[in-house]
């Protein structure tokens, strides 16, 4: 809802941004100032800011079953937040800056599953933690045959350990109620197919 005696602010003005750490992340100060609701200019201020390619993430649903198709890994931020730092995820990888988002999708899905998608649907699109980070998320739901899908993927030189399991579509979504599935990514795929889950099945059948 746009609000005419108050129009959102647009202007930002960064003054200089120095760069702190580049490895696979980067980290970066920025010093800047912008636009106040109040109208004028803020005073000057920092922010780092993690900067990180854009990712995709996609949730393997096979209609004709309902069934998903989620994978397990170890995760080091996860590490002294719960008890266990193998977490249940969709199927997900960066984006390079030559490639689109719909190529991530299916490239992922082979590499991380063994799966291939017959059918991409774009869900939502996200930013994971803006406060600090200028990753941006696409999420996809991927038509899929989850019959005989399975087993341990990954690519040995990323040190990919990756365990690849199918849920009926309920367990999955009891298993976001009850906490075991805590990764932003998941939770925002398993409740939007939950709400669009007959239309989907509708379209995909």
């Amino acid at each position: 809802m746009t609000d005419t005696l108050n129009p959102v602010p647009t202007q930002v003005e960064i003054v200089r941004r120095e760069p702190l750490f580049k490895g696979f992340y980067k980290l970066d100060k920025l010093h800047l100032r912008h636009e106040l609701f109040a109208g004028g200019m803020s005073r000057e201020f920092t922010r780092e800011l993690f900067v990180r390619h854009d990712a995709v993430c996609v949730l393997p649903y096979d209609p004709q079953r309902d069934e998903v198709v989620l994978i397990e890994q170890f995760r080091v931020g996860a590490m002294g937040k719960v008890d266990n730092p193998w977490l249940i995820e969709m199927v997900a990888g960066l984006i390079d800056k030559d490639e689109q988002p719909e190529e991530v999708a299916h490239r992922e899905a082979e590499e991380e599953a063994g799966l291939s998608f017959s059918a991409l649907w774009p869900m939502t699109k996200y930013f994971p933690s803006p406060g600090g980070s200028d990753e941006y998320v696409h999420l996809f739901l991927g038509r899929c045959v989850s019959e005989g899908a399975g087993g341990l993927h990954g690519l040995e030189e990323e040190s990919e350990d990756i365990r690849v399991r199918v849920w009926p579509f309920e367990d999955a979504l009891q298993a976001v109620r009850d906490g075991r599935i805590c990764n932003a990514a998941a939770i925002i795929g398993l409740q939007w197919l939950a709400l669009n889950r007959d239309e989907v099945r509708g379209m995909w059948k």
